[in-house]
């Protein structure tokens, strides 16, 4: 294993942990050395704002990270931040290794989101919404856009107008109920004729609508200040005295009993209810009357710390309408396409120029790099070249996420109707892919394929396909297990690692998984496989320690590892024990990082870096080297402790010099970045590095281009 390729990069020789008295050393337990999970999350949001803020990325892609910024703070508050209102409304003093009690990581949380959501709306305002209309792209009020007042009265008489549903709030007519994420406006009206003040809501309904109206070719103007403008048509004879935006957010986290009769049945029955969660944030116009927003806040019932005044338009996350607009190709980042791994293209005597994947396989291992590489002709050729060959007796898949055109479930549809045996774990409880996963299980189980939903009290999280065929009189396992799930779209926009093998051993460690997963059984410790709950920590905690020994033998030592989030405990100590013994550590941590590098004594040969940008990186690797060995895993498990110890997880081995060798390189491009990297110091800032010398995403791509000799084209 390589050092990195990096400004200041590390050599055991470097440290040794000998600059700080033994004596002196803080315990691994002080609360210091440990960063809080929700708040390393907001650090993790400031980066995509950061990016939102780069005037040196193309402007639309600008806009895509001030969309995203607005859909991760939604999840973290329906999910994060509501169950952390559920341990205080139990009573619940439980503190995490940070210390920090449930109430003042509330108001840390308020306090960083505050200033977040103001830097949002200025960029948003004062930069972006400016910088796009230089570039003919014009988001305006009704007054600012130039349409005739003719044009806007009959847009919205004949395409608003029938979906308005005004709600009166009064006597008899109690405030309605607000669903998760909708935008409202809250009026305030007099009647003229009774010296009455009364309130209504209008629903703003962008679900059918779209958000931003195109009034004007390339001019949009928000859906909501249409509806205001033609308040009156709702409202006849009333006098509207004010009116304001506000958006709810509601806690969308439920625990369905394992132990129901009907899984299925329970899981849509959680979801029907998660409409009703509690309120855990109430957004509002920065400019609402003082009296609407105590209403509202009484209405609601929540406390003044969970409203959020926002500067500016509510719910960004529609900005991804404006970003899908046509043209402005010089607005947005070189286009890019996967190209097929050289060794799934196809071969003079190829049946029908169709690549045998299988072949492939057998000639070797095969690591494919999403979406560098194609998913389309890597994983989903894989799939439909199993259920159209006759000598494949049965298909076992995971299922954890998939996208509504994934090929992959109907191909095992396919499977069962040809009479092959097809197997799929579908977790139903997958967070927000429920629905589909309720649907495709429905659908597979009416064509005769094999459903289950998985271990009782586990979510399968594994990404792994089982293909099982008949050979010279005997059986042949295919196995692929990758980091990312099988989902085609996100495999267009996902860093992931895919590894495609005949390993004997690693098939047979697979099938003893499915197995467990459809039957009984507690699997064993595989020699080759990493399976959580299991046998997941304990091992890599061996890991840790052999590199240890190895540095105090005075032999090579380095820890590598990729991840999109750190926090268990067990493993930050392991961690810091092994920093203690003088051993390097670079860490790629896209997300949550609760380990503090740098700290004297503790953790001074630790490099942590973080990368975001173009594409979402999603890959877990862990590298190890002690002495003249190398161990390289990849799989579908952070080290947290929700994946370590409630999760069915796999981590396989890449044993093939050659595939240690992408690996690797892959790694050292991650820690050399220094056009989409941020590194953590010992105070828990993220800094982002300077330079644009170098970039990942762009290396890598090239790359891959390289490898293709009948591709053309390349990457700026």
């Amino acid at each position: 294993m390589t050092e990195p390729a990096v400004s200041g990069a590390r050599t055991a020789e470097d440290h040794s942990p000998g600059g700080v008295d033994e004596h002196e050393r803080p315990s691994l337990r002080d609360s210091r050395l440990y960063v809080n999970r929700e708040l390393s999350w907001l650090d993790f949001n400031d980066r995509v704002l950061q990016l939102a803020e780069d005037e040196q990325l193309p402007l639309i892609e600008r806009v895509k990270f001030l969309a995203i910024c607005t859909t991760n703070l939604d999840e973290f508050f329906m999910i994060r931040v509501a169950g952390v209102h559920d341990q205080l409304d139990a009573g619940i003093d439980t503190r995490g290794p940070d210390g920090l009690s449930p109430s003042r990581v509330l108001d840390e949380i308020a306090g960083k989101v505050r200033g977040l959501e103001r830097r949002h709306s200025h960029q948003f305002r004062d930069a972006i919404a400016p910088a796009l209309a230089e570039h003919g792209i014009r988001i305006v009020t009704s007054q600012q856009s130039g349409a005739s007042a003719e044009a806007l009265d009959e847009h919205f008489r004949k395409h608003i107008f029938p979906a308005l549903i005004p709600l009166a709030i009064g006597p008899g007519r109690p405030f309605p109920y607000i669903s998760n994420l909708s935008l409202s406006l809250l009026v305030r009206l007099r009647d003229p004729v009774s010296d009455q003040g009364v309130y209504a809501r209008v629903k703003v309904p962008k679900e059918v609508l779209p958000r931003f109206v195109e009034i004007e070719p390339q001019t949009f103007i928000p859906l909501e200040d249409i509806i205001a403008r033609h308040l009156d048509s709702l409202f006849p004879g009333m006098e509207i005295v004010a009116y304001d935006l506000f958006r709810v957010t509601r806690d969308a986290d439920f625990d369905v009993s394992d132990e129901a009769d009907d899984l299925l049945r329970a899981v849509e029955d959680e979801l029907r209810r998660r409409r009703f969660g509690e309120v855990v944030r109430l957004e509002v116009g920065a400019g609402m009357d003082a009296e609407m927003r105590t209403r509202l806040i009484d209405w609601l019932g929540v406390a003044v710390s969970q409203v959020f005044d926002v500067d500016g338009l509510l719910d960004l996350s529609d900005l991804w309408q404006i970003a899908g607009i046509d043209g402005h190709e010089d607005l947005r980042e070189s286009s890019w396409t996967p190209v097929t791994h050289p060794a799934f293209r196809a071969r003079p005597g190829d049946a029908d120029d169709e690549p045998d994947v299988f072949a492939a396989m057998r000639a070797g291992d095969v690591l494919v790099h999403y979406p560098y590489q194609s998913f389309s002709t890597s994983v989903e050729r894989f799939v439909m070249q199993a259920v159209d060959d006759p000598n494949v007796l049965a298909i076992k898949m995971t299922v954890y996420r998939t996208s509504n055109d994934s090929v992959l479930v109907p191909a095992l549809i396919d499977a069962a109707e040809k009479g092959k045996q097809a197997v799929c774990m579908v977790e139903l409880k997958a967070r927000f892919d429920e629905r589909q996963n309720i649907r495709w299980s429905r659908e597979l189980e009416e064509a005769g394929a094999h459903v289950v939903h998985g271990i009782p009290g586990l979510k399968t999280h594994a990404k792994a396909i089982l293909v099982v065929r008949r050979e010279h009189g005997e059986v042949r396992h295919y196995v692929m297990i990758g980091t990312g799930n099988f989902h085609a779209k996100n495999a267009r926009l996902y860093e992931d690692f895919g590894l495609f093998t005949t390993d004997r051993e690693i098939g047979d460690e697979v099938a003893s998984v499915f197995n467990a997963l459809t039957g009984y059984g507690h699997p064993k410790r595989q020699r080759k496989l990493l399976v959580a709950p299991d046998a997941l920590r304990e091992p890599l905690l061996e890991l840790i320690e052999r590199a240890i020994a190895s540095r105090l033998a005075g032999q090579p030592a380095r820890i590598a590892m990729k991840m999109n989030s750190l926090v268990d405990r067990r493993c930050i100590e392991a961690l810091y024990r092994a920093s203690q013994a003088g051993v390097p550590i670079d860490l790629n941590v896209r997300g949550i990082c609760c380990l503090l590098p740098g700290i004297p004594g503790v953790s001074e040969t630790i490099n942590v870096v973080s990368i975001v940008g173009r594409f979402l990186e999603h890959t877990r690797i862990f590298a190890f080297q002690f002495g003249d060995e190398r161990r390289y895993y990849i799989g579908s498990a952070d080290l947290m402790p929700r994946n370590l110890d409630s999760r069915v997880e796999l981590l396989v081995p890449i044993d093939a010099p050659e595939l240690q060798a992408e690996i690797e390189d892959t790694l050292e491009r991650c820690f050399a970045d220094d056009t989409n990297a941020w590194t953590l110091d010992a105070q828990g800032r993220w800094q982002r590095r300077p330079g644009r010398h170098r970039s990942v995403h762009r290396e890598l791509m090239q790359r891959s281009l390289a490898q293709t000799p009948t591709v053309a084209g390349s990457v700026s």
